[in-house]
């Protein structure tokens, strides 16, 4: 399953996408701890298996919760994506 978090506004889209069939495969969520602004949880899915997520008190300030990992100049991999040996963590801009 693919779940997106986040919104879209008037300056663009800002989503962070999980692929949690991906990322209920990875034991230890390393996600979670090297996200700077701790916006990731684990909870079961739809499936009952245990998946990254983002809080949803953080679902309506991606922009700007995530805009130190993702400078406009020169883009780094963010280090949610980084950390994920699955592959399962993309975002939207």
């Amino acid at each position: 399953m693919i779940a997106n978090y986040g919104y879209t506004d008037g300056s663009g889209s800002y989503y962070i996408t999980i692929h949690t069939d991906s990322c209920a495969a990875c034991a230890g969520h390393p996600c979670v701890q090297v996200c700077p602004e701790a916006m990731f949880t684990v909870e079961p899915d739809d499936y009952d298996d245990s998946a990254a997520m983002i809080k949803r008190e953080f679902l309506k300030q991606l922009k700007y919760k995530c805009a130190p990992c993702k400078p406009v100049n020169d883009p780094p991999t963010p280090s949610c994506m980084s950390a994920c040996p699955a592959g399962a963590i993309s975002h939207s801009w």
